[in-house]
């Protein structure tokens, strides 16, 4: 739970002042009493005296107004809701080693039949775009909400030499930036998927790449794909086919993404449900003063009927 005006709980300090207030009344009470020696007397002209229960009509008088307190400073819950709309970039690594057949058929047929399936699963008013990287990467959709024609341009992915993690960042930003230019004034908000097997072996850092999503407030979701160490032939020479999970997993720490790990087609196949799940909806703060304000009123009811029984009047 948190407040969405703050400032007014600094009543609360007025509140704790009052309690004090209150408590040094009773001290002084109580050294009234002992001074009043004759004990006999003193039963017989208050021999019912309330002890406790004066005590509990104060507290739930005190409770009332820290109610009404926390009332006033709009405390809110968080709520997951659907999100109405969003630019999701898809970035795929088209790099030789996705090649690598340690997956059924191979990598990068899992990975296309798995991309394809969650495009296909966004909410329909979302804008979906896709990158492919190599040595160099470029934008193969801008983004859209015809997510048939990303189907199918995922299907289309052609492998090339090398692996630019870093580029392919920033071709992905450049795409989101292009779109949030025509958008207008209200873009929606954005966030990559990014799968690679490989390691960086050209283009920006994914170092330099994770600051400017960083800074965009772009989240990038990273998935290592892949069981490991695969040896593939280029040019006819065996290639060892390592993944950097490391360097992945910063990018996403960084930019306030999550890494992932798919050694599987149906493990990357959960890894996009999830990614569609928790891109799919946000996180909203709804206020609920009128639970504080129920509260405060329970309570002040209870003291009033506290006071009527006990004392025969209102406090």
């Amino acid at each position: 739970m948190t407040f969405l005006s703050v400032g007014w709980l600094w009543l609360l300090s007025a509140l704790a002042a009052l309690i004090a207030v209150y408590v040094w009344a009773q001290y002084r009470r109580r050294e009234y009493a002992v001074r009043f020696t004759n004990l006999a007397l003193l039963d017989r002209v208050a021999p019912d005296r309330p002890n406790w229960r004066r005590h509990v009509s104060a507290a739930l008088f005190f409770l009332t107004v820290a109610m009404m307190i926390a009332a006033m400073a709009r405390p809110a819950m968080p709520v997951e809701v659907p999100r109405e709309r969003a630019t999701i970039i898809v970035a795929i690594d088209v790099s030789p080693s996705m090649a690598a057949a340690d997956i059924e058929p191979d990598r990068i047929s899992a990975a296309k039949e798995s991309a394809r399936g969650f495009v296909d699963s966004l909410p329909e008013r979302f804008n979906v775009g896709l990158v492919a990287f190599s040595a160099t990467a470029g934008v193969v959709s801008s983004p859209t909400q015809d997510h048939q024609a990303i189907s199918d341009s995922i299907e289309g992915l052609q492998m090339a030499p090398g692996t630019a993690i870093g580029e392919g960042v920033f071709t992905s930003l450049q795409a989101i930036n292009s779109f949030d230019e025509d958008a207008g004034e209200d873009p929606p908000p954005a966030a990559i998927v990014l799968l690679s097997d490989g390691e960086n072996t050209s283009g920006r850092p994914i170092t330099t790449a994770a600051r400017a999503a960083a800074d965009a407030e772009v989240p990038v979701s990273t998935i290592a794909f892949g069981s490991g160490a695969s040896i593939i032939e280029i040019n006819g020479q065996p290639v060892e086919a390592n993944i950097d999970k490391g360097a992945l997993e910063r990018l996403a720490q960084s930019t306030d993404g999550t890494f992932y790990e798919a050694a599987t087609e149906a493990e990357l196949t959960g890894v996009y449900e999830d990614i569609g799940t928790s891109l799919g909806s946000e996180t909203i703060h709804e206020e609920i003063v009128t639970w504080f304000v129920f509260g405060g009123l329970l309570s002040a009811f209870a003291t009033a009927v506290a006071s009527l029984l006990w004392f025969q009047r209102l406090p």
